[in-house]
């Protein structure tokens, strides 16, 4: 199989090294230069966005907002950008993966491997009941009390590794490595905010924020 990656960079030079690069590792690669192009461009599904935070018009974070209550494939920011703020900016639109330039081409091709084999896991189909909440695995959906409630990939990845593993306590580097599954890149500032707004969602929704706080370890599913 073939995939189709999106390449979103307004410098054309660098967006069409990127191309050459993922037509020799057997990507189907195409790249946009502008924003609104990107928006179309994203609506034919490719299986992983690399988008570029700093373009005109519409910075990346802007974009990524944008585009991904449609898209549902692994956006890569690629940044020069790398202050900690930033980051969980990124991830909080939606972002994946942050990839701070300059970086080396085979650390990009690892990277975009690593989210693509997470991708074609064969998924499990089940679903769980805990109280009011009930985690749909195969549709990759969260209900409570009957009604669905909307998490980015990321939040619903973290619900996924805890729920499935129920009572276990899960140290904050290992949720990274898990869920992000890149080792060695673990930034417990993205965890925390990601817990942060599963809970605040799961408050929105009427029931108990599922998720405990283990001091000095991490967090565990209690729902």
């Amino acid at each position: 199989m073939s995939y189709r990656i999106l390449i979103i960079e307004d410098e054309i030079e660098v967006a069409a090294m990127l191309k050459r690069f993922l037509q020799r590792k057997s990507y189907q690669a195409d790249y946009c230069l502008d924003t609104a192009e990107a928006i179309r461009m994203a609506e034919s599904q490719p299986d992983l966005i690399l988008l570029d935070i700093n373009m005109p018009q519409m910075d990346g974070i802007e974009l990524c907002r944008a585009i991904r209550d449609t898209v549902s494939c692994p956006i890569l920011f690629l940044t020069a950008r790398d202050q900690e703020a930033d980051k969980v900016e990124g991830f909080a639109a939606g972002g994946d993966d942050y990839i701070v330039k300059p970086f080396s081409l085979p650390e990009l091709n690892a990277r975009i491997e690593a989210h693509l084999r997470r991708e074609r896991r064969e998924k499990v189909i089940q679903r769980k009941i805990f109280g009011q909440v009930t985690v749909d695995y195969s549709a990759r959906e969260v209900y409570a009390g009957g009604e669905k409630i909307y998490f980015n990939r990321k939040e619903y990845e973290i619900i996924r590794l805890l729920s499935l593993n129920r009572g276990q306590a899960f140290e904050r580097g290992t949720i990274y490595d898990r869920v992000w599954g890149l080792e060695g890149n673990g930034d417990d500032t993205v965890i925390m905010e990601h817990i942060r707004r599963i809970r605040r969602k799961f408050a929105d929704a009427g029931c108990g924020p599922c998720i405990e706080t283990v001091w000095g370890i991490g967090y565990k599913w209690t729902g």
